[in-house]
């Protein structure tokens, strides 16, 4: 089994958050988590790799994410290689309590926006170019702060991320063993019937029965509540349990494909990349891992 290292930052109890800014050319950081919440600015980075969860991709020039509390994060050089002369990278770091915002506090109509940020951010977060243009002064400047002004900055800085257009999230649901409700019972008993069932075969036909209604129906249904196709939910579900198993075991990746349910290797190993950015191969590498922080 791989590990994940377990950062303990330097946020104490009593402190809000902290922000630190720093110019570097190296990226070794190994992949870990912690229990506070952290947004990271990387300017001048193209072609690092990040790793959120069980997503892979290479960063653009300019980079924001949100990262939620204990979900194993890391970013790596790949194929950024700084040479004498380039300008040096430039990233902030905000790292905060999960319990900043009280739970009765986030339940105030006017916090909603904040309090889905949060919740999406379990799976992270990677913002658009458009927000990140907006945000990139503000979190300069915030690193110039302090007291409760730094404190007002940072909420109204969340708030703007949490209304910003074109966020994506990036982890599989399955993965971080997130359960989603959809405010339908319909919805909610194919995704048990998924759930416990993905080791098996599994088709439009019997999904359909089981909501009660025809396969174009349910088609449309499905992909108008949650944004995704039957088989693209299915598929999300599937390759979150793969992940978790290259990383728990040492079975083989055409075993594991199978005992997720996927009958056709090179398939698995086409959607697993089209998801995660890397193979399965490059997925259970990137999770190696021999120390451990403490």
């Amino acid at each position: 089994m791989s590990e994940i290292y377990r950062e303990i930052t330097p946020l104490t109890q009593y402190d809000c958050f902290t922000i630190f800014a720093r110019n570097k050319t190296f990226f070794d950081f190994p992949l870990h988590n912690h229990d506070e919440f952290e947004l990271n600015l990387i300017i001048g980075g193209k072609g690092v790799k990040r790793i959120v969860g069980d997503h892979t991709e290479a960063i653009d020039n300019e980079e924001l994410v949100l990262v939620g509390n204990n979900l194993s994060h890391c970013w790596l050089n790949h194929n950024y290689k700084w040479q004498e002369g380039m300008p040096e990278v430039y990233e902030i770091t905000v790292q905060f309590h999960r319990d900043l915002f009280d739970d009765k506090f986030l339940r105030r109509n006017q916090l909603f926006f904040i309090r889905s940020l949060l919740e999406k951010s379990s799976k992270g977060i990677s913002f658009s170019k458009e927000t990140i243009e907006r945000i990139v002064p503000r979190l300069k400047a915030l690193v110039q702060k302090s007291g409760f002004d730094s404190i007002l900055e940072l909420m109204s800085i969340l708030h703007d991320l949490s209304v910003s257009r074109n966020m994506r999230t990036l982890s599989n649901s399955t993965f971080i063993d997130e359960k989603i409700n959809y405010n339908s019972r319909r919805i909610e008993k194919v995704f048990a019937h998924m759930r416990d069932n993905y080791d098996k075969e599994i088709n439009l036909e019997v999904v359909s029965k089981l909501a009660g209604m025809s396969e174009v129906s349910f088609s449309r249904f499905i992909k108008k509540r949650t944004g995704k196709t039957f088989i693209e939910s299915l598929n999300e579900i599937r390759l979150g349990h793969a992940s978790r198993s290259l990383i728990n075991t040492s079975n083989t990746i055409s075993e594991i494909a199978y005992k997720c349910g996927f009958n056709n290797l090179s398939y698995f190993n086409r959607i697993f990349k089209n998801k995660n950015g890397c193979t399965p191969k490059e997925f259970r590498d990137n999770y190696s891992g021999t120390r451990t922080f403490i």
